[in-house]
């Protein structure tokens, strides 16, 4: 071998300690989180519709360019509620590269989500695979900006107005990020944020529905909360959607740091995509310097070049403590009920199956320095000098 350590999966110990997860929480500064919760005891007001989420969902139509911006207790809820609100029914056209939740969001309404091809070269929907979908009980489009990537905004809306179709947009990697010099929020119908731990900008957990159509936004804030329009009268169906008040103080309390997020999550990025040029195999996503990004995924695409797979690349990270992620993976339509329902679905996805066989995810934001993404460069290259090796302990273990 000619490598300094051995690999863990070699026999080596783990070179982190700790592990290193993607998606870990950023936080801001925590003594105004705590002056806000204070302020919310002091004033005995935990939820339904606080000064808090008033204050919180102001700021963010300021920041994406919005006339409302309804909070919700999660992204799942106001995809739900506004696919709800917008009237869709019958089929809707998604991505299958995208989480679960945009499928699920439908089909726990009962209608059919059409699963969508992607372009290969920017990992979201492929317009002109949309087109072809299009059915007799088509009502909608729901694009979703893989990474923080826009979608094909121009495209879909040209699609959605010559088919009489609903366009919305599932926002959730896309806080702070923009198409054509404005913020990803304000296209379509409407599109749904998501405040996630994980996200770049996090509640807690939380979030909302954007959008620019005053009457879908009286409806959606109707619809949060079980349709009541004062204290005692109900006029319209509605579920329990609000924002609590503790997660609007989190959600405020990482506006005032996001720029310094941003500068982190840069530098991290500018710094994998240094450290891994010279990998022959490996291709790390780019990031269109004229947009605004957030910067949140590493992405890395693994191919034919790398001697080893995508998974086994993987399996090698973790057992170093490094938690990289196959996200996306297998695609939605290999996953329950849609696999059941459709099990040839594959066949007309393609570039879907490639690419989500290649995606890993690699950790960045406020708790990975410098040193650490050097070091986890090294281990890949380690990874990839006993690919032999490595092979042969994998095959091992799977007889």
């Amino acid at each position: 071998m000619t490598n300094e350590r051995t690999l863990a999966v070699l026999g080596g110990a783990p070179m982190f300690s700790n592990r290193l997860y993607v998606g870990r929480p950023n936080v801001g500064d925590r003594t105004a989180l705590f002056r806000r919760l204070d302020e919310m005891l002091d004033r005995n007001w935990l939820t339904n519709d606080g000064p808090l989420v008033k204050e919180f969902e102001s700021r963010i139509c300021a920041f994406a360019g919005v006339k409302h911006c309804v909070a919700m207790c999660n992204a799942t809820i106001a995809l739900e509620i506004a696919i709800r609100a917008a009237g869709l029914t019958g089929e809707v056209i998604v991505p299958s590269y995208t989480f679960i939740a945009t499928a699920h969001a439908l089909q726990w309404q009962e209608i059919t989500p059409v699963f969508c091809d992607m372009d290969p070269a920017t990992h979201n929907i492929d317009p002109k695979q949309v087109e072809r979908l299009i059915t007799p009980r088509t009502t909608g489009i729901i694009g979703v900006h893989v990474w923080g990537r826009a979608a094909p905004i121009d495209e879909l809306a040209d699609i959605a107005k010559r088919r009489n179709l609903t366009l919305m947009f599932d926002a959730a990697h896309a806080f702070g990020c923009t198409y054509r010099g404005r913020m990803l929020g304000s296209f379509g119908l409407a599109e749904v944020y998501s405040f996630h731990a994980t996200k770049f900008l996090n509640s807690l957990e939380g979030g909302a529905v954007v959008t620019n159509d005053d009457a879908l936004a009286a409806k959606l804030r109707l619809m949060r909360n079980f349709g009541f329009h004062d204290y005692d009268r109900v006029v319209y169906i509605g579920t329990n959607g609000k924002m609590t008040e503790a997660s609007a103080a989190m959600g405020l309390t990482n506006l005032d740091a996001i720029d310094e997020f941003v500068a982190v999550n840069r530098r991290n990025h500018d710094a994998y995509a240094r450290v891994l040029a010279d990998v022959e195999g490996l291709t790390l996503l780019r990031y269109d310097p004229t947009e605004q990004h957030n910067h949140q995924y590493v992405v890395v695409e693994v191919d034919e070049r790398f001697p080893l797979s995508r998974d086994e690349l993987v399996d090698v990270l973790h057992a170093e403590n490094v938690i990289a992620r196959r996200y996306f993976y297998p695609g939605c339509h290999r996953m329950e009920p849609y696999k059941s329902y459709f099990p040839h679905a594959g066949l007309l996805l393609p570039h879907t199956e490639r690419v989500a066989a290649r995606v890993i995810i690699l950790p960045t934001g406020n708790s990975i320095d410098l040193a650490t993404i050097e070091a986890i460069a090294g281990l890949i290259r380690s990874a990839r000098d006993s690919a032999a090796e490595v092979r042969r302990v994998f095959s091992k273990r799977s007889s």
